[in-house]
């Protein structure tokens, strides 16, 4: 116990302790959430409860990882089983391995991730834009709303196509035996929803749960925990509600906020004690996230020291901004800092630009997260498809990506009537070229036909190799059809060889490492892989806001901050989300904070003047910005301002839940505008 409970506070201590029932533990922005995690996980090991019996849920497979060693790390007896911990959608992974039969699918299933999905949904040829199609098939399944009541409930024209379309996609999925990363939480929901059995058994096989990031569930990840937890509440969760920055791909800051009242008896233990900035840096931060409403309430106490004074740098333009920065950088660099101690922030991706162009200039090498991932590359997409169809053959999807890769002289229409014709058949295009191969006989030309053939025979030679070595597989496959030699023809030809010897490289790695798993485990692992999962350590980083969340860096830089671009303003805009994003920006940053803003922007082809954030002053950096009122102060009769409408006197005052309501009189037009949102004059 003693290696447990070593270097734990007494809140930490608190919450490794507490065994049975629920809890939510909120976990300030460096305050050791994950070593309470991973010591929790241990003390309940410790205490005789079956590690199998354990179920930690994440975000990340990088946070999954961490965990895992450092838990383990601690536990000095030998284990037969491993507790389970993993991110959600792995566990729906494994979830469905073994009760997918019970939908009627068999557990050969192959993971596409969301260019697979979007190329499948251009594949229908709608004239409803593919990436509106995309978002609106997500909301239906993370809602759970079948094809037939998405179609019901559709009023509008693109909407009645978007439902027709999620039902042709469906159909496609299901035929094809593929699952979309919706699909590893809706399904098992479903399946568990269905059979309250098997939803009490899987509840009874873990009774400890465990929940990291929980700021960051949906309404569905909410759901698919009380089925869990429907033979037990103990339950425990770790979060910071002030760091709740995803509402806009469906996080719900009420599942943190509301947990007490979903889980009866839960015990609330705050973690506020940090470890990773000093005291200037949290004061910024605590002073700009306490005017927020809806939050549970917390403060950052620091434990390293005051530290320097936090840097403001207000520049005319953009470029004259990006200048100062990449000067300040080169002195941190030619005083000995790590480049990957230095990252640079930016609350919306067009802001890249200019910070791009001035490292350039200055020669400072950066990696931009959030770029191209390596597994989205074509030349990587392209092998990652050879070997969805060894492992299936029957994915068309897949087959149709590479039966032309390298140029074997199919075209189009060829490709098209052959796909015509195995969905007059119903069968999978493998079976058609198999099993039926004499009728495309007269369909296609004799050359197409004998060229078909070879490919056919080809993919049945490398999946009979691989019962031989699954490690031989990827030597047999360039040597089979020359990928690389393909595509150094090609332009970028240096860098794409070299990301095709990385993903061979990666391949043979995981054979060596897991000699157990197969080529459908390879498959999927990669499937699950995070952009955050990999950041280059040879260079200074640049990112969004929402890119840097778990990140931390010894010298910060946050650019933008200006009334329209952080905050974002307008319709839509949840000011509250709009601040949480400026205290996870500041909280990354652990010795140096640097904030800067510019008098105008060169923006959508105009450029722009601009007001200074009102995050300046609300963090105590800069007096002169924008100021919203944060107390209760307001009255029947004073005026205020707001951003459209102008200058109005307030008439009433209300509360809704923990915001202020004001009821304003401008100039004749009367509004409801939440207090927020207006400036007291």
């Amino acid at each position: 116990m003693e290696k447990i409970f070593a270097n734990l506070n007494e809140s930490q201590l608190q919450a490794v302790k507490q065994i049975d029932g629920a809890m939510l533990i909120l976990a300030g922005a460096g305050s050791g959430k994950t070593k309470t995690i991973t010591s929790r996980v241990a003390y309940l090991i410790a205490n005789g409860i079956p590690p199998s019996s354990i179920l930690t849920l994440t975000f990340t497979n990088k946070a999954a990882t961490e965990m895992r060693h450092r838990a383990l790390s601690l536990i000095e007896q030998e284990l037969n089983y491993m507790p389970l911990l993993c991110t959600f959608h792995k566990f729906g992974l494994l979830f469905l391995k073994f009760h997918i039969q019970k939908l009627n699918r068999s557990n050969s299933f192959v993971i596409i991730d969301s260019n697979d999905k979007k190329r499948i949904l251009k594949s229908f040829e709608s004239d409803v834009p593919i990436s509106l199609t995309n978002n609106e098939i997500s909301k239906y399944k993370n809602n759970l709303i079948s094809p037939q009541e998405a179609i019901a409930k559709a009023q509008l024209k693109d909407y009645k196509k978007i439902a027709n379309l999620y039902q042709k996609y469906e159909e496609y999925l299901t035929r094809n035996n593929l699952v979309d990363f919706d699909d590893l939480l809706v399904l098992p929901y479903k399946i568990l929803d269905s059979d309250k059995n098997l939803c009490h058994q899987i509840s009874e096989k873990y009774r400890y749960i465990l929940v990291d990031e929980y700021q960051d569930t949906n309404d569905l990840q909410f759901k698919l925990l009380q089925k869990l937890t429907t033979a037990h509440n103990n339950i425990c969760v770790v979060g910071d509600d002030d760091q709740s920055i995803y509402g806009w791909r469906g996080a719900n800051i009420k599942n943190i906020l509301e947990f007490e009242h979903e889980f009866p008896n839960t015990k609330v233990i705050k973690l506020e004690l940090n470890y990773r900035s000093t005291n200037k840096i949290l004061k910024a931060a605590n002073d700009l996230i306490s005017y927020n409403r809806n939050r549970l309430g917390k403060n950052l106490i620091g434990t390293i020291g005051e530290g320097k004074d936090i840097t403001y740098i207000h520049s005319d333009n953009e470029n004259i901004e990006a200048h100062t920065i990449s000067k300040n950088i080169q002195e941190l660099i030619s005083k000995g800092v790590d480049p990957k101690d230095i990252a640079i922030l930016y609350r919306i991706n067009a802001l890249s630009r200019s910070i791009e162009e001035g490292l350039n200039k200055a020669s400072i090498p950066y990696k931009m997260v959030g770029g191209v991932k390596f597994y989205d590359r074509l030349e990587i997409k392209d092998i990652i498809s050879y070997l969805r169809v060894i492992a299936n053959a029957h994915d068309d999807f897949s087959l149709k990506r590479i039966i032309n890769k390298p140029k074997r002289g199919l075209g189009k229409a060829t490709l098209d009537k052959v796909t015509q014709l195995a969905n007059e058949k119903s069968i999978s295009i493998f079976e058609l070229l198999t099993k039926h191969n004499e009728s495309l006989d007269g369909l296609i030309t004799k050359k197409a036909h004998q060229t078909i053939n070879l490919f056919i025979e080809q993919i049945l030679q490398l999946q009979e190799s691989i019962n031989e070595s699954t490690y031989e597989l990827i030597d047999n496959l360039e040597d089979m059809f020359k990928i690389k030699e393909y595509y150094s023809l090609l332009p970028d030809s240096l860098e794409r060889v070299s990301n095709i010897d990385e993903f061979y490289g990666l391949f043979r790695d995981f054979v060596i490492q897991n000699p157990d798993l197969s080529l459908d485990d390879f498959l999927n692992e990669i499937a699950l892989q995070s952009e955050q999962d990999q950041i280059d350590d040879q260079s200074i980083s640049i990112m969004s806001i929402h890119a840097s969340k778990g990140l931390e860096f010894e010298y910060l830089f946050v650019i933008g901050l200006e009334e329209g671009f952080f905050p974002l303003l307008g319709d839509g805009v949840n000011l509250e989300e709009e601040r949480r994003l400026g205290y996870v920006a500041i909280t990354r940053a652990k010795k140096e904070l640097t904030l800067s803003s510019s008098s105008t922007r060169y923006y959508k082809g105009k450029r722009a003047e601009l007001l200074k954030s009102r995050f300046l002053s609300e963090s105590g950096v800069n007096k002169g910005s924008l100021k919203i009122d944060k107390s209760t102060s307001y009255k029947k009769g004073d005026l205020v301002k707001h951003k459209i409408f102008g200058i109005g006197r307030v008439l009433e005052i209300s509360k809704v839940k923990r915001e202020f309501k004001l009821k304003i009189n401008f100039g004749g037009n009367t509004k409801d505008i939440l207090a927020s949102f207006v400036e007291k004059i």
